[in-house]
């Protein structure tokens, strides 16, 4: 065995495949969860240890006296939770690696393509600006103390399951009635998306590395779409030659559908490009190998197979309706 890796969190689109990745690669894999996922259970082999994030006594209690090489911490969003788990585990583990996120990086970006380097700045969007304070958290542990700290960012993260687009289902549903799809701007922007098994490729080598310590990382994708690209292969991959594309700008979707507003604006409008020399110079070898095509094929695949979950959302597809007649 490599050593033990704690995942906190282990069911979701990224946690899922890496804790697969570790458990192949020869780690002792844990994971913390809330309960058993049917949509994506647990590996065989994989520790189950039952635990609630959210509530520290269970999660003190469900980790007493436990050590562990690496913890994956997959769902601290922000720095009063990052500071409870670090107090715990930190004096316990010999790499604690926060997963950060792509979002944080300064929007609009001044220059592509982006590196680590890249200014962490997003006025648009909480949920980056938090992970922006628990990255600051880390360092100034790091520079002070000499926490073992790895931050790795994520961008748009995708498996079979998770939807890529604004409307997700519903979008596949409107192709497939012949109706408008609303894409967010002009169509035109740059945009990467990365298979959580490709992110999992190269996140997992940094585990137990002497490299990867005190540093920061970002795993993405090498392959550079504009969002027309990524609607049209995905109406591909249903079966429709000649969607109905509509573009909207952000700012109106926001002000239709509220939800979407801030990850509109604080990340998907803005194009990025990644370059990935840092990460390849551990994780040797590591490259996109699930693309686009591929991954939209298996999307459409998975949902055309499992209708329980090809549903599509009548309040979106009404808004969908509204925006396209206004455009």
């Amino acid at each position: 065995m490599e050593g033990s890796v704690l995942f906190i969190g282990g069911t979701g689109t990224i946690s899922w495949w890496c804790a697969r990745a570790a458990q192949a690669a020869g780690w002792n894999v844990s994971a913390l969860v809330r309960g058993r996922s049917g949509l994506r259970p647990l590996p065989e082999g994989v520790e189950w240890i039952k635990a609630d994030v959210t509530d520290p006594d269970a999660f003190t209690a469900a980790l007493a006296g436990r050590e562990f090489d690496v913890v994956a911490d997959f769902l601290s969003f922000d720095v009063g939770r990052l500071r409870r788990n670090v107090e715990l585990l930190g004096p316990r583990t010999g790499q604690y690696i926060f997963i950060s996120s792509a979002s944080a990086y300064q929007k609009p970006v001044a220059s592509l393509p982006i590196t680590e380097s890249t200014p962490l700045v997003n006025p648009f969007w909480q949920y980056a600006r938090d992970k922006i304070a628990c990255e600051s958290h880390l360092v100034g542990l790091v520079r002070e103390a000499g926490f073992p700290a790895t931050i790795v960012r994520p961008s748009h993260t995708y498996d079979a399951v998770m939807h890529v687009t604004l409307g997700g289902w519903t979008d596949i549903a409107r192709f497939r009635r012949g109706l408008p799809v609303v894409v967010p701007g002009d169509g035109t922007s740059l945009w990467t998306l990365t298979h959580a098994s490709d992110f999992a490729a190269g996140f997992v080598p940094l585990f137990g590395e002497r490299r990867a310590v005190g540093n920061t990382f970002h795993i993405t994708g090498d392959e550079v779409l504009t969002w027309d690209a990524i609607y049209r292969e995905l109406a591909r991959a249903a079966g429709v030659r000649d969607p109905r594309l509509v573009h909207v700008a952000s700012e109106r979707i926001g002000q239709v559908i509220p939800e979407a507003r801030d990850g509109l604006l604080g990340d998907k409008c803005h194009s990025v490009v990644f370059d990935n020399t840092k990460v390849r110079a551990i994780a040797t070898g590591f490259a996109q190998k699930v693309t686009w095509r591929m991954g939209a094929a298996q999307y459409v695949n998975y949902h055309d197979g499992h209708p329980g979950a090809a549903v599509a959302a009548p309040e979106l597809d009404a808004a969908f309706d509204h925006l396209a007649e206004s455009a």
